[in-house]
């Protein structure tokens, strides 16, 4: 489990921090009528933001590298 801690770290981060973000954007700014799909419930907010996050840190992450027994020929 710690292996798997230090390996996805970032994504990890990414993630909370994305979520803490979805959050903030929902207290400050939000909206006020309650029509706005994502950013009328703070769960929503949240969990939108969580996902962008993680999405966002995926999209750096390196491929992983083939290895000569992994080679389909």
């Amino acid at each position: 489990m710690k292996k798997w801690l230090v390996i996805n770290r970032l994504m990890i981060i990414s993630t909370i921090s994305g979520a803490v973000i979805g959050f903030l954007y929902w207290y400050f700014i939000g909206c006020a009528s309650g029509s706005c799909a994502i950013t009328s419930s703070p769960l929503n907010s949240t969990l939108y933001g969580g996902l962008l996050g993680f999405l966002f840190m995926g999209s750096f992450k390196p491929a992983k590298k083939e290895t000569r027994n992994e080679r389909i020929e």
